[in-house]
């Protein structure tokens, strides 16, 4: 999923929230940070869909429509998330492959917790540069960037973990970084499934169920099969050579699919329970969010599943 200096999906699903901040979901979905996490081209793309004023060229057209749809759905997406966040206090919280995610720094909820970052080593360079670039008093320091106050006082740094899957241990890295198996955990595995083979989802859930203490939480987003998507999907590749443009459907292609029934069963095997698993569509609906895309939310789902105590 890595492209040079980190991931593209990453970026798009910035652009996302960047775009609906303010705009879509207000007093449930609130992101100002995203916008200043872009860098130049991808900021002007943002403020093109907020601006409803598509480019003329077919290029930046094509950006334009991706940002414009990642925006519909990225918001039901985050709520669920945060959501099972905030009903589940964790003294640690494990973000696996993290991109662009900024909720510790906009969940003044997380300020209790330790945040722990997991991701590529490029993708991690990436954004410490963004944050830096950002211009705010967040000192950096060996695998730390600072992070603001929460109700209860001062928050620790969050802890970057830089794993690349193919070579390194998760379970070695998380514990050098300070994570402690004998305490809750609340893990995010958010837009990573569906570009892992299932092998790779399969070898990821051993080692996060052994590292699990008993009242930790898992809250995955997943992928289930559409036809329509993967015709979506080749449209899309096809645009994108027209515009010789690369495309990340080439570049981080999705790679297994899942079904609730097996995904319920993937977590039970691992003692999990699963407390609620939704596709994004439901959660539009309910929240009263834009739902044009209605088989691209459909495909997405989100599952909560909790280790008994």
């Amino acid at each position: 999923m890595k492209a040079a200096g980190g991931s593209r999906t990453a970026v798009l699903v910035c652009q996302g929230r960047a775009v609906a901040d303010g705009l879509t979901a207000t007093g449930r979905f609130a992101d100002p940070l995203a916008a200043h996490l872009l860098r130049g081209e991808e900021r002007r793309t943002v403020e093109q869909v907020r601006a409803g004023k598509p480019p003329a060229s077919l290029p930046d057209r094509i950006d334009y429509e991706s940002v414009r749809a990642c925006a519909t759905i990225i918001v039901p997406r985050v709520i669920a998330i945060d959501d099972a966040l905030r009903d589940h206090p964790s003294p640690q919280v494990v973000l696996l492959g993290a991109g662009l995610d900024d909720r510790a720094w906009r969940m003044p909820e997380l300020a209790g917790s330790v945040v722990f970052e997991v991701d590529h080593p490029a993708s991690q360079r990436d954004k410490r540069e963004r944050l830096v670039g950002l211009g705010q008093p967040w000192v950096t320091g060996p695998g730390e960037i600072t992070r603001p106050a929460g109700p209860a006082g001062p928050a620790e740094p969050v802890r970057f973990v830089p794993v690349d899957f193919a070579r390194d241990r998760l379970g070695s890295a998380l514990a050098a970084a300070g994570h402690r198996a004998d305490a809750p955990t609340t893990w995010i595995w958010e837009g990573v499934v569906p570009y892992l083979t299932r092998a790779e989802v399969e070898r990821t859930m051993a080692v996060v169920a052994g590292l699990s203490a008993p009242d930790s939480r898992l809250i995955i987003n997943y992928q289930a099969r559409q036809v329509r998507i993967a015709i979506g999907q080749w449209i899309a590749r096809m645009m994108h050579t027209l515009a010789r443009r690369s495309s990340m459907w080439v570049n981080e292609p999705w790679r297994s699919y899942w079904t609730a029934a097996t995904m319920c069963e993937l977590l039970g095997r691992h003692g999990f329970t699963v407390r609620r698993d939704e596709d994004l569509l439901a959660i539009a609906e309910r929240l009263d969010t834009p739902t044009s895309r209605r088989n691209s939310l459909r495909s997405g789902r989100v599952v909560v599943a909790d280790r008994p105590q």
